[in-house]
């Protein structure tokens, strides 16, 4: 049995599956391929896959719903493949939970490249768990509570939540977040790190005084309130 990791490309293109499945053999990773949604998203519920790359345009159930079907059951990674200029795809993806996008056409080295990010950051364990304010996250375990109450966050959540605990009190800038959350910097007009930090407050919500956990600071970034702020 490989001990590769398991990518799902859930794609109807099947010309760029098979060019997939045989590039990313190259970069280590083992990859299948699924050409619906409905075929996608049973493999992904029944699988064991390590990260899913999902195309927002499929016949039958579209790649949002598709998306909408994994987050009821699994925070596993997604990367959507989105139209080349369609920023709505885009930021319906992050809303809906995708952790990261990817605009079509693409450079296979690219999607390598956002595939290694995910798995290093779901890999990355060590360090003591950190409690503040209520919120409590376990990195061994990759597991977030408030109030001792379970927070499912995805991947790149889990990892925004991780470096603003890690700076709580401080500015943290959005290309910080994006380095340590995505494995990358942001290109202009992307606000991958602004919805991740939407869902983040609305999983979280508000301090018990009403005041926002996670604050914006115009021009520079976020902070997670916290005694020196």
């Amino acid at each position: 049995m490989s001990n590769q990791p398991r990518i799902l490309v859930i794609d109807d293109d099947r010309e760029l599956g098979r060019m997939l499945v045989e590039f990313l053999a190259a970069e280590g990773l083992d990859t299948e391929t699924a050409a619906d949604g409905e075929t996608g998203l049973a493999a992904v519920l029944g699988g064991d896959f390590d990260a899913v790359v999902l195309d927002v345009m499929l016949p039958g159930k579209n790649g949002f719903d598709v998306l909408r079907g994994i987050r009821a059951r699994s925070q596993v990674p997604v990367i959507m493949l989105t139209a080349r200029g369609e920023e709505t795809d885009r930021i319906v993806g992050l809303e809906l939970g995708a952790d990261d996008y990817l605009p079509k056409p693409f450079n296979p080295r690219e999607l390598a490249a956002r595939l290694r990010a995910v798995l290093r950051r779901m890999h990355a364990g060590g360090g003591e768990p950190v409690e503040h304010l209520g919120i409590r996250l376990d990195p061994q375990a990759r597991r977030v509570s408030l109030d001792g109450e379970t927070v499912q966050l995805t991947g790149a959540e889990f990892a925004v939540l991780e470096k603003l605990l890690e700076q709580r009190g401080e500015v943290v800038a959005k290309d910080d977040l994006a380095e340590h959350a995505l494995g990358r910097k942001l290109a202009p007009f992307d606000r991958s790190i602004d919805t991740h930090i939407s869902r983040l407050r609305s999983k979280l919500g508000p301090l018990p005084d009403g005041q926002p956990r996670i604050q914006s600071v115009r021009g520079r970034g976020y902070l997670l309130v916290g005694p020196s702020s």
